[in-house]
């Protein structure tokens, strides 16, 4: 589990072939290192992987064909930046939203624009993931846990502050960039939870229950 609050950039050092998958080579750069173990979880753009190497500053993961074919790790290239999160422990202060790290599709940014001394970006969504996405509501995009400022059919805006820019790689991202995304744990609970058939949840309804303000 993570909260979205991404704690370095790090950069992809080398890219191994083997057996149809993936192992990534990560220079963490900033990241600390000293409570990570072989095992462990770290969110890789958004992508919860396993620690299998370990070497000064650099960690090596193995990534499946599954989230290769499913996430936008499977076009990183040699040099590509990407966020880093270490996995949440008990006690640590929660300051986005709860991440599993299962991303549930890929986005792709239509539009970005200056506003005052942010920036707002427009990311079309995968069909079948906009019902999960509300005004106000939270979502993940490559790890980082966002407001959605503005919402219709399929897509949804967010506004990023110049701290966000500078310590994320969404600094980089330009019309046609995929991002990865992840709803938010609780609109799909709500939609297993609540008295709907084949309707999902709307802003309407996260009103309604007291989830929005």
């Amino acid at each position: 589990m993570f909260t979205g609050i991404i704690a370095a950039k790090g950069k992809i050092e080398r890219i191994q072939p083997q057996g149809g998958d993936l192992r990534l080579n990560i220079d963490t750069q900033k990241l600390d290192l000293t409570d990570v173990k072989l095992g462990d979880s770290v969110a890789v753009n958004g992508v919860c992987l396993t620690v299998v190497e370990m070497r000064d500053n650099k960690l090596g993961f193995d990534v499946s064909r599954e989230s290769l074919d499913r996430t936008s790790l499977g076009s990183v290239q040699t040099g590509s930046e990407v966020n880093l999160e270490k996995a949440l422990a008990v006690g640590d202060r929660l300051g986005g939203h709860f991440v599993s790290g299962h991303v549930d599709g890929l986005g792709t940014v239509v539009s970005r624009q200056e506003s005052a001394r942010s920036v707002q970006f427009r990311f079309e969504v995968p069909s079948g993931l906009e019902r999960y996405i509300a005004e106000k509501g939270s979502v993940c995009i490559d790890g980082v846990s966002l407001t959605v400022n503005n919402v219709a059919d399929n897509w949804f805006e967010v506004n990023i502050i110049p701290h966000t820019m500078q310590e994320t790689i969404i600094s980089n991202y330009r019309v046609a960039t995929k991002v990865n995304l992840e709803v938010d744990l609780i609109a799909r609970y709500l939609e297993r939870l609540l008295p709907q058939q084949n309707t999902g949840i709307t802003h309407e309804t996260l009103l309604q229950h007291g989830f929005l303000k």
